[in-house]
């Protein structure tokens, strides 16, 4: 039985208001599970352009295909872009709620056939790799709304995560978790890599040098959580400098990576505007960064970007299930002051600092700090996450949240329930 997700009441809820609804996501994040086990009502076809005899009919025949009274589901459409044209008509012929979903793993909003025939007729859905809630059973996507409003709601202790490094080193694509060793773990890995580069990446681009773009990939990876620099990436993958940013913008359009952009509201500091680069994934980093073990990962100096990166993928799945859509960004000044996440949402801000460490340091608020004087009026609280056990007011308007409580989404520790009932009371 597949493990639930936190998305599918979202994609539900679309269903039953748009004519098309587009699920998109990194290639075996569990789009094709989640539309057959999850959302497959009886009365729904399927079909999946994977399917050579599907894909041909597609090609040369798709309003025979489309045609019936019974909703479509169609996966991998990206393999048939001009089957659009077809849904096209279909929705403007007969415009009823849910007549159509289709899933994709690259980006067809960068696709401008794609964008311009579905204009005004579909809702665009992400879904991405299991959130630590959903890889434990729960189908949650953290507890990042508490935080949001009201942190003193995870106030008390709380369990670590156990084997933090393993978290980070598998990642949450449900194979890789799924998988019975960590040989098996990093063979699904090198599969997916290889199947990315010689099947994937071609129904995108015409790619020559595979062996060029598989070091673009290791040097993205290597500098997750970094400024874009496509100079410095080509020269240290030693390829052109057009070869490093046509790579990046293919590895974008398939959700292999992501530009996270800056809080560029300037009072009276200067900010940074250039983004960060993060992987859809911290295990898939780690494999493309040839890192194995949590030894590796320390003499590396990557614990602490894949956290961040893990961090950015849980705001990221939690941001989908919201309408309208919190921005997740991030804010550096000239002057070196950084906070890793800012969550902007309704004209309030959620500053956001990640540390690798059990225990925080009255040094490890001073950015944090900055950016509350900054921007005081829409910012009433900021957080820092770490490893530890407790949840609480550090000073005013800062408040310590380890991460274990922001990822998993648990019940109230004791000291909270027991709070609530005597308020209750």
């Amino acid at each position: 039985m597949p493990l639930p997700r936190a998305f599918t009441a979202n994609v539900r809820e679309a269903l039953s208001t748009f004519p098309v609804v587009v699920l998109t996501g990194a290639r075996q994040t569990g789009k094709s599970t989640l539309i057959r086990h999850l959302l497959g009502p009886p009365g729904r076809r399927y079909y999946s352009l994977d399917d050579l005899d599907v894909l041909e009919r597609a090609q040369t025949a798709p309003d025979a295909l489309l045609h019936g009274k019974q909703p479509v589901t169609l996966d991998e459409i990206q393999r048939s872009p001009d089957l659009l044209l077809a849904i096209k008509r279909a929705v403007d012929d007969r415009r009823r709620p849910g007549r159509f979903l289709l899933s994709g793993s690259a980006n067809l909003l960068l696709m401008r056939r794609v964008s311009e025939s579905l204009a005004g007729r579909a809702v665009y859905l992400e879904l991405h790799p299991f959130t630590l809630g959903e890889r434990q059973g729960g189908g949650a996507a953290g507890a990042w709304t508490a935080l949001l409003e009201d942190p003193s709601r995870l106030e008390g202790e709380h369990q670590p995560l156990p084997h933090l490094d393993d978290i980070l080193l598998t990642g949450g694509f449900p194979p890789a978790v799924l998988a019975p060793t960590i040989v098996a773990r990093q063979q699904w890995f090198d599969g997916y890599v290889r199947t990315y580069l010689e099947r994937d990446l071609q129904s995108l681009s015409n790619i020559q040098n595979l062996i060029e773009f598989r070091r673009l990939m290791r040097v993205a990876a290597l500098r997750s959580g970094a400024l874009v620099n496509q100079s410095d990436m080509a020269r240290d993958a030693g390829i052109p400098q057009p070869s490093a940013h046509r790579y990046l913008d293919l590895l974008e359009a398939s959700y292999l990576v992501r530009r996270l952009p800056a809080y560029c509201v300037n009072r009276t500091k200067r900010v940074i505007k250039s983004p960060r680069l993060f992987f859809c994934d911290s295990g898939l980093a780690a494999s493309l960064a040839a890192v194995r073990t949590g030894a590796e990962l320390a003499r590396m100096n990557l614990r602490g970007a894949l956290l961040e990166n893990l961090v950015l993928s849980e705001l990221l799945a939690w941001r989908e299930q919201l309408l309208p859509r919190p921005e997740i960004l991030y804010w550096r000044t000239s002057s070196g002051e950084e906070v890793d996440f800012v969550v902007e949402t309704a004209g309030r801000l959620l500053p956001i600092e990640v540390k690798s460490g059990p225990s925080i340091r009255r040094a490890d608020l001073g950015s944090l700090r900055s950016f509350l004087a900054e921007y005081r009026a829409e910012a009433p609280h900021g957080i820092v996450l770490h490893t530890g056990r407790r949840a609480e007011q550090l000073e005013d308007r800062i408040w310590s949240v380890p991460i274990s409580a922001a990822l998993n989404a648990p019940a109230a520790p004791r000291q909270a329930r027991a709070a609530a009932r005597r308020g209750a009371g």
